[in-house]
């Protein structure tokens, strides 16, 4: 072998770097979003505000649903189930043992990790749309499991849980729907940062090199397995912090409210917002949030047909989501600049 040949090995990376722009906005962009997410409580009305809450706890949950099929290439139709344990881990800490509503959510993300964690092991078998009929069981199976008698007294059973929503502290002077707001915005933030950093890291590149290629993952030394579970722990855990929000922002936790529909729901919002791109999920959310209502809006009699209407038109005119629409806009953007 040539010495030019040699250096040309020698040289080349083991592991190219994730891009930044592939999986973030840039430092500006975010600058820019989160001091108009600082400020549009100020000047739009207390349900608007509660509106864009749930925007983010569901663009919590996206995300989390963005690791594992973005990331680690695992199909899942069983988030809600997840959701549902976290809503319910933090409203029954909340109202049968008196737990500060902020400490329930690390405790609520723990037991969703766990629960995820536990159905990784036996989905390891599964792939493809086997390990997505599995999950979808899971989702079917969990309001019913709400319902069964022997946890009626800490779950409420059918008629579900009231919990109390939370002032803000310290005696600040703004209401509870403007406070939770900035609560679920740091919680967000954090999350999102967390989520990046995530997979940046060693871990997110074995994830990524799962999806791409399980048996040249495990030919570089990868744990596939255990790496596949991690991936479904950690998305599990987040989903339970998004559904531990949700109980607090909305203060009703009920069965039927985390139906199969709710994960479908999700599902479609990681579409939307573009499969392995961390900011869809929450362009995502506020889809499957703001369009139900605007189809109902155009049609209170036809809003389904409306909706899937205006999906359609989403899909077929950007395939890819907002992942898609952001790079068209960058590119128009540089052109403009070069004019």
């Amino acid at each position: 072998m040539s010495a030019a040949a040699e250096d040309t090995v020698t040289e080349a990376p083991a592991v190219e770097a994730v891009p930044k722009r592939a999986m973030t906005l840039g430092t500006g962009t975010s600058l820019v979003i989160l001091a108009a997410l600082l400020v549009t409580p100020v000047f739009v009305k207390n349900f608007v505000v509660f509106q864009m809450t749930m925007v983010m706890i569901y663009g919590i949950a996206v995300l989390a649903l963005n690791i594992l099929t973005g990331g680690s290439g695992q199909f899942s139709l069983g988030q809600s189930a997840f959701y549902a344990l976290g809503a319910y881990t933090s409203a029954v800490l909340m109202e049968n043992f008196n737990v500060n509503y902020a400490l329930t959510l690390p405790i609520a993300g723990l037991v969703s990790f766990g629960a995820g964690y536990l159905f990784g092991k036996p989905a390891l078998r599964l792939s493809g749309i086997y390990l997505a009929l599995a999950t979808f069981a899971l989702a079917v199976a969990m309001p019913q499991l709400l319902k069964l008698h022997f946890l009626e007294q800490w779950t409420g059973g059918v008629q579900g849980l009231t919990v109390m929503k939370p002032d803000a502290p310290f005696g600040l002077p703004i209401g509870q729907d403007k406070w939770l707001y900035y609560f679920t915005l740091v919680i967000a933030l954090a999350i999102y940062i967390g989520s990046v950093n995530l997979l940046r890291s060693r871990s997110g590149r074995a994830f990524m090199s799962i999806r791409d290629n399980e048996i040249a993952a495990s030919a570089m030394g990868v744990d596939v397995a255990q790496y596949k579970t991690l991936a479904f722990g950690v998305s599990a855990a987040i989903t339970g912090i998004a559904g531990g929000l949700s109980a607090i922002v909305v203060a009703f936790v009920a069965p039927d409210s985390y139906t199969i529909n709710l994960a479908i729901a999700l599902f479609l919002g990681m579409v939307v917002g573009g499969v392995g791109w961390l900011p869809g999920s929450f362009v995502g959310a506020a889809f499957i949030i703001f369009v139900p209502n605007i189809a109902e809006s155009i049609s209170k009699g036809l809003s389904g047909a409306v909706f899937g209407v205006l999906l359609f038109l989403v899909i077929f005119l950007v395939p890819h989501g907002a992942r898609q629409v952001a790079i068209v806009a960058q590119q128009m953007l540089g052109n403009l600049r070069k004019n």
